[in-house]
C-alpha cells in the first residue's frame, strides 16, 4: 500500500505553515543559528494534527472513565474466576461489550499519530541539497522550498540531520558532527523524559487498572516506549524529534486541562464509602511509614514543650453499679505482731 497520500498531506501542512510565517515576516536567515520559520512550521504541524484528533482524545478520556468505573466489577470477576484465566477473559470481554468500554481506546490517539510521524520522518530524511530537480519537487514542493528546508537549522544543527548521521550525510548537509550529536542527544533525552511524563500524568490521576490487559498496556506506555526511544532516537532527524517533543508538551497541557475539567469518578467500596485515589493512598502510606512506635508526634517547633500524657478518665475507673467493691488491701498477708 502506497503511503504517498500521507507524504502529500504532511508536506502540504508543513509548507502552508511555512508560507504563513514567511508572509508574516519571520526571517529566513538564521537567528541564534536557527531558521525559526521552519521550526514554527513543525510546531504548528503538531497543533494542526492535535486539533484534528481532539474528538478522538475526548473519546479516549470517556473510555478511560468507563474502564475506571468498571474496576469494582473487574475485581469481583478476578476473585470469582481466580485460576481460570480463559473464563476470566471471556467474562471481562462480555462485561466490556455490555458496558460499551474498550480497553484499547487509550492507545488510539497514539496509533493515529503514527502515520503523521512516519510521513514527517520520510519528508525530512529526503532533504538533501544534492538531489536532482525531479526529486526536490516531489509531494508538492518547489525547488526553492526544498533548498530552504534542507539548509534549515536548529542552533546550527540541520533539522534533517540525526545523532547517527554518517560522515557523508553530514558533509552533504554542511553540518558539524559534534554539534549535531550534542543537539540531537539533548533533544532525545527531552523526548524520552516528556514521553514518560505524559503516561505518568494519566496513571497518577486514574490509577493502575485492575484488568491485567489494561495494566500491561499502561506499563508498556510508561516504561516500554520511553526505553525504546533511547535506541531508536539515534535515527530520528532533529526535525522529527522537535515534532515529538512539541507533541508531548501539547499532550501534557491538554491532559492537565481535561483532568481538571472532567476529574476521575469517585470510586466506592462495598460499604459505600469512597475509595481514596492514587495520590491519597500514596500520602497515607507515606504518613504511616513515617510514624514509628514510641515517637512523639510533636512538630519541629515543639521541641521545648513538655510531652503531655493522656488524661485518665475517672469515670472509666469507677466501679459499675451493682458490682462488689474491690478492696485493694484484700489478699495481702497480715502483719505479724511482735
Amino acid at each position: 500500500m502506497s503511503l504517498d497520500w500521507i507524504y502529500w498531506g504532511i508536506s502540504w501542512i508543513l509548507l502552508s505553515w511555512h508560507s504563513i510565517w514567511d508572509a508574516i515576516g519571520v526571517p529566513e536567515d538564521t537567528v541564534l543559528g536557527t531558521n525559526w520559520a521552519w521550526i514554527l512550521a513543525i510546531f504548528f504541524l503538531v497543533v494542526t494534527v492535535r486539533v484534528i484528533l481532539f474528538p478522538v482524545f475526548v473519546k479516549q478520556i470517556k473510555s478511560q472513565r468507563a474502564m475506571q468505573a468498571l474496576q469494582p466489577q473487574v475485581k469481583a470477576l478476578q476473585e470469582k474466576h481466580k485460576g481460570d484465566r480463559e473464563t476470566l477473559q471471556k467474562e471481562m470481554m462480555e462485561l466490556y461489550r455490555k458496558e460499551k468500554a474498550n480497553p484499547l481506546m487509550g492507545c488510539l490517539p497514539m496509533f493515529l499519530q503514527i502515520p503523521v510521524f512516519l510521513g514527517l520522518f520520510h519528508v525530512l530524511r529526503r532533504l538533501n541539497p544534492n538531489k536532482g530537480e525531479g526529486a526536490k519537487t516531489l509531494y508538492g514542493w518547489a525547488a526553492d522550498q526544498f533548498d530552504s528546508a534542507a539548509s534549515a537549522k536548529l542552533f546550527t544543527a540541520p533539522i534533517a540531520s540525526k545523532f547517527g548521521s554518517s560522515t557523508q550525510e553530514l558533509a552533504d548537509l554542511g553540518a558539524n558532527g559534534t554539534t549535531v550529536k550534542v543537539i540531537a542527544g539533548v533533544l532525545v533525552l527531552i523526548m524520552i523524559a516528556t514521553t514518560y511524563l505524559t503516561s505518568r500524568q494519566m496513571i497518577l490521576k486514574t490509577g493502575w487498572a485492575e484488568d491485567p490487559q489494561q495494566r500491561m498496556i499502561q506499563r508498556l506506555m510508561l516504561y516500554g516506549i520511553p526505553a525504546s526511544l533511547l535506541i531508536s532516537g539515534a535515527i530520528f532527524p532533529i526535525g522529527v524529534i522537535i515534532y515529538w517533543v512539541t507533541n508531548n508538551l501539547f499532550t501534557l497541557g491538554q491532559q492537565q486541562w481535561v483532568l481538571r475539567k472532567y476529574p476521575p469518578p469517585v470510586m466506592t467500596g462495598k460499604n459505600g464509602k469512597p475509595i481514596p485515589g492514587p495520590a491519597a493512598r500514596k500520602a497515607a502510606s507515606t504518613k504511616a511509614a513515617s510514624a514509628k512506635p514510641g515517637t512523639s508526634s510533636r512538630g519541629k517547633g515543639d521541641k521545648d514543650q513538655p510531652e503531655t500524657k493522656p488524661a485518665v478518665d475517672g469515670k472509666a475507673l469507677a466501679p459499675r453499679p451493682g458490682a462488689k467493691p474491690v478492696n485493694p488491701k484484700k489478699g495481702r498477708p497480715a502483719k505479724r505482731q511482735g
